[in-house]
């Protein structure tokens, strides 16, 4: 299908993004198939493995586990809640919701597809894990 211009549009087209190129970056974004409003990747997190304390500013990010058992960190107000998933799991991160991403096995990668809907890469590091609506936020 052309746009207006004659040109083809890839709005107007299925995408595919084989296996393998989508390891360790963008898979379905902008800048890869000309996605307007979602991000899709692919991230392996190494053994004994942890990020920092973050958010994704107005970002939802949908997780699901590949393989591994990665653990998501986050603080509910009273307390360190922690969330153990394996594979054929699925997580939200709501926006703005401080989380850890663990990965505590001592010899498997975790691997998960992250879907989000914002195009930028938003990552806002915090100094610590707190409540959505806490004086800390934003």
């Amino acid at each position: 299908m052309t746009d207006h211009d004659g040109t083809t549009s890839t709005a107007h087209r299925v995408h595919h993004v084989p296996a393998g190129d989508a390891e360790g970056r963008a898979a379905i974004s902008g800048g890869t198939t000309g996605s307007r409003g979602l991000w899709m990747g692919l991230v392996e997190n190494p053994p004994l493995s942890a990020t920092d304390d973050h958010h994704h500013g107005a970002s939802e990010a949908g997780i699901y586990v590949v393989s591994g058992h990665p653990v998501f960190v986050y603080h509910d107000g009273t307390r360190e809640v922690r969330l153990q998933g394996g594979p054929g799991d699925f997580f939200l991160v709501p926006p703005y919701v401080p989380h850890r991403e663990e990965n505590p096995d001592p010899h498997e990668p975790a691997v998960v597809v992250i879907a989000r809907t914002t195009q930028e890469p938003i990552k806002v590091s915090v100094p610590r894990l707190y409540r959505l609506g806490g004086a800390e936020e934003r």
